[in-house]
């Protein structure tokens, strides 16, 4: 058996609420700052919802060609945008910086739960008012989760394993440890991976109010992703993408590539309960955890920050604290938990790939931001440290990002500051 090889992140990348730019995106998670608004992408005065985290700031002209960017879903422009950014942090952008390399051994794996939304919700009221007849030759492959990462994969020439992974919420650390067991497997030197989410439209929302997982507070919305609070009432809608790049120690110590922070491991398994809802105990999520420590070679000791998938949920909220006082017992006291989607609301299919660049931030910056509107801190939260309100100066020793989604499925990836 082949010693484990090493696996380090060279590069991040993100198309967010708070713009594309990475150091202005965590600059903004440190200040507390919500990005929820009111919307003004569609009309939603008949939605019972009225607010999310929508993306700003974002022209796809300035990551695709004219024609490309009118036509493309934006699932498509944001899942691009992040991956050439993310090229662009590692050094992999340029043909010059591309020419000495294997493209073959080069993969994209960037998931979406949803994909092409708002051009299938245009394709079927296109058939309804005005025949099959009139319905877009673009509606097929603009409508596939696979195709951010596929038109990437083209542009840059990289022939490597490419496709995409789907599983609702946790998609995009399902992407990321996906693309570590090809690197692994030795069918990739790099991989592009990570989630994309392109969630604002009405058939979006409508979808979520009918099962009632997001917060009605229109009357503050800014307030109204709240993890962990008594009061919390569902999440709350955002979108985006965050892509990171993967590659072996040995291939980018070989290209003087600027180093990050080291991929140490990661797990996904399924809960194997509900459609919708977690094992309410956490034991599904527990046991994802336990598998990834384990994957990661690391002791519980080493971890001491975790970012939570802390949707506001009533159920998933718990179930999560339930799980990792299960793995961690008492060595709770030494870690830190906050929740991203306090400040950014639940980008579905992108959220672990913003939560993870969120992380590598913190590896970067030593510092951690601030879990918001939690003023009523559930019960069971005593003695774990949310970092509630404030950032904190913090030295990551190991990190671990966990999401869940619907249909039962756990990931949980684990990360921690690079070591020559």
């Amino acid at each position: 058996m082949q010693p484990k090889k090493r696996i380090v992140i060279t590069g991040m990348g993100v198309v967010s609420c708070f713009g594309h730019d990475v150091e202005k995106f965590y600059n903004h998670l440190l200040s507390g700052e919500s990005g929820v608004q009111m919307i003004n992408k569609f009309f939603c005065e008949d939605l019972p919802v009225r607010f999310g985290a929508a993306v700003t700031g974002f022209n796809p002209e300035d990551f695709l060609d004219k024609k490309q960017a009118r036509r493309v879903d934006e699932c498509i422009s944001f899942g691009v945008a992040a991956g050439k950014l993310a090229l662009q942090m590692a050094n992999l952008y340029t043909e010059e910086e591309r020419s000495c390399l294997d493209k073959s051994k080069i993969g994209v794996l960037i998931g979406s739960g949803m994909g092409g939304m708002q051009t299938f919700v245009e394709g079927v009221e296109t058939l309804k008012d005005k025949g099959p007849r009139r319905v877009t030759p673009f509606f097929v492959p603009y409508i596939l989760t696979n195709m951010p990462g596929a038109l990437l994969s083209i542009e840059m020439g990289f022939q490597g394993p490419t496709y995409s992974i789907s599983t609702a919420c946790a998609t995009a650390n399902y992407s990321i440890v996906a693309a570590a067991n090809h690197i692994q497997a030795g069918h990739a030197d790099v991989m592009v991976c990570g989630g994309v989410e392109a969630s604002m439209n009405r058939m979006c929302y409508a979808g979520f109010a009918a099962i009632k997982a997001i917060s009605q507070r229109n009357d503050e919305p800014q307030k109204a992703s709240r993890p962990w609070d008594v009061t919390r009432d569902g999440f709350v809608i955002g979108e985006g993408a965050g892509v990171i790049v993967l590659e072996t120690l040995e291939h980018a110590l070989a290209r003087k590539a600027n180093i990050i922070a080291e991929y140490k491991g990661g797990y996904v398994s399924s809960d194997a309960h509900h459609m919708t809802e977690p094992m309410p105990c956490g034991s599904g999520v527990a046991y994802c955890m336990e598998k990834a420590l384990e994957n990661a070679k690391l002791q519980k000791e080493d971890i001491n920050y975790i970012n939570a998938h802390a949707t506001s949920t009533p159920v998933g909220d718990l179930c999560e604290v339930r799980a990792m006082k299960k793995v961690f017992g008492p060595l709770m006291q030494n870690i830190s938990v906050n929740g991203t989607k306090s400040l950014i609301g639940h980008a579905l299919g992108a959220a672990a790939g913003l939560e993870m660049v969120a992380t590598l931030m913190a590896i970067k910056t030593k510092k951690l931001h601030p879990t918001i509107n939690v003023n009523q801190p559930e019960a069971e939260l005593e003695g774990i440290d949310i970092v509630a309100g404030k950032a904190k100066d913090f030295a990551i020793k190991a990190a671990m990002s966990n999401s869940f989604g619907f249909g039962g499925h756990n990931s949980c990836v684990i990360v921690a500051p690079y070591a020559s």
